[in-house]
């Protein structure tokens, strides 16, 4: 979640006010995160929060201050929600759209990017370079905001973006579908001398701390690319594209 310098949410569509959320809610919108005053427990605040529980949204309790500073209208009554710009697929989706193009599954895994910007262009790239859709954690990570939209440059209406609750449990699904999962990482062999042929998850960790220790643990392979710079890392979406057409190459070789 982007956050201007006012300390505003500044790349979300927000849904305000008790009637307006709950409406929401039951209208079948998906929200990414709920904003509830911390300490609020009334009937209409509690009807909410059971709507959240049931579509497994993030709840998050804050105190009046953040709400007002989230808030636009400053009508919020207690309750704000985010509404996601796109709606999210499943990963039957992904699976499907390979299937319709008559190739192996080629799956983006995104441990934990936080940037909007970085989303949006990895999800763009994505479909660049042929990936049948991408997977991004439902928690500390960003969700489909309309920042995302924009930098996906249209991206975001044919690559299905799933949100899954935890990372390395998805992998360890994916694997029972004959899929290998190759992880970006410094510390990995040279990446063209990784085979990356077949039905493969490239996995994208954190802009800051890389891919985290459990989700690493889950992968087949770990890839680095081969740096001559005075610096020791690349941003998390160019690194995303110089992987991703590795693979790329790789996958139509003859």
């Amino acid at each position: 979640m982007a956050v201007n310098n006012n300390g505003n949410v500044a790349d979300e569509q927000m849904i305000e006010g008790r009637n307006a959320v709950l409406e929401a809610f039951r209208s079948g919108k998906t929200i990414d995160k709920l904003y509830v005053l911390d300490g609020c427990g009334d009937g209409p605040i509690r009807s909410i929060v059971r709507e959240a529980k049931k579509h497994d949204t993030i709840i998050n309790y804050v105190k009046k201050e953040r709400l007002d500073q989230i808030s636009e209208t400053k009508k919020h009554q207690g309750v704000i929600a985010a509404v996601a710009a796109y709606e999210y697929s499943s990963i039957e989706d992904i699976f499907e759209l390979a299937e319709k193009k008559g190739e192996s599954p080629f799956i983006f895994i995104l441990d934990g990017i936080e940037d909007p910007h970085n989303l949006g262009a990895i999800i763009r790239t994505a479909n660049q370079a042929g990936a049948h859709g991408v997977i991004i954690p439902k928690r500390r990570a960003a969700g489909l905001t309309a920042v995302v939209a924009k930098t996906s440059a249209g991206a975001l209406n044919y690559t299905p973006v799933v949100k899954v609750t935890n990372i390395a449990k998805t992998i360890e699904e994916l694997k029972k579908r004959n899929m290998w999962f190759v992880c970006a990482d410094m510390d990995g062999e040279v990446m063209y001398n990784v085979d990356m042929k077949g039905s493969i998850g490239l996995v994208i960790g954190n802009e800051g701390n890389g891919v985290s220790r459990v989700v690493k643990e889950g992968c087949d392979f770990m890839a680095s690319i081969p740096m001559k710079g005075d610096i020791d890392s690349l941003n998390a979406s160019v690194a995303a594209g110089i992987l991703a057409f590795e693979i790329v190459r790789q996958r139509t070789e003859f």
